[in-house]
């Protein structure tokens, strides 16, 4: 193999590596920063009476159709949780009035964390129009 072609398989392999362990990171700090308030699944008829937050889904497919961008959708994911406010809310009134808005999640999450979580979930939830 020629030298190009090692440096471009071995980057590919690297990245994808280190898409994979993205993956893994973001969805571990889902299920333990997010999930409890959060579902990953559509509702069943009785979790509907239960829920305490939308379920991921609805909010991601909010999120994408207004910031299609993956880098636009992350950056806005991760000031949301630590400042969220009404104007900033994506989401439709009826689901602010019924759970309000996001608790900020300072001191729960740092930086970083926000961000992988929320391209963890650009990249596995919700869809665009």
């Amino acid at each position: 193999m020629k030298l190009p072609q090692l440096t471009l398989t071995l980057f590919l392999l690297l990245f994808v590596a280190e898409t994979s362990m993205a993956q893994e990171k973001g969805s571990t700090l889902f299920e333990e920063k997010c999930a409890a308030c959060h579902l990953k699944q559509r509702p069943s008829f009785e979790a509907m009476n239960t829920m305490i937050a939308p379920p991921i889904m609805g909010v991601m497919t909010h999120v994408k159709d207004a910031k299609a961008a993956k880098a636009e959708a992350v950056g806005f994911i991760a000031d949301y949780i630590f400042e969220p406010t009404p104007a900033k809310a994506l989401c439709m009134k009826q689901s602010i009035d019924r759970f309000g808005l996001m608790p900020s999640q300072k001191g729960n999450l740092t930086k970083e964390e926000a961000i992988t979580i929320a391209g963890y979930l650009y990249d596995n939830y919700g869809y665009s129009k």
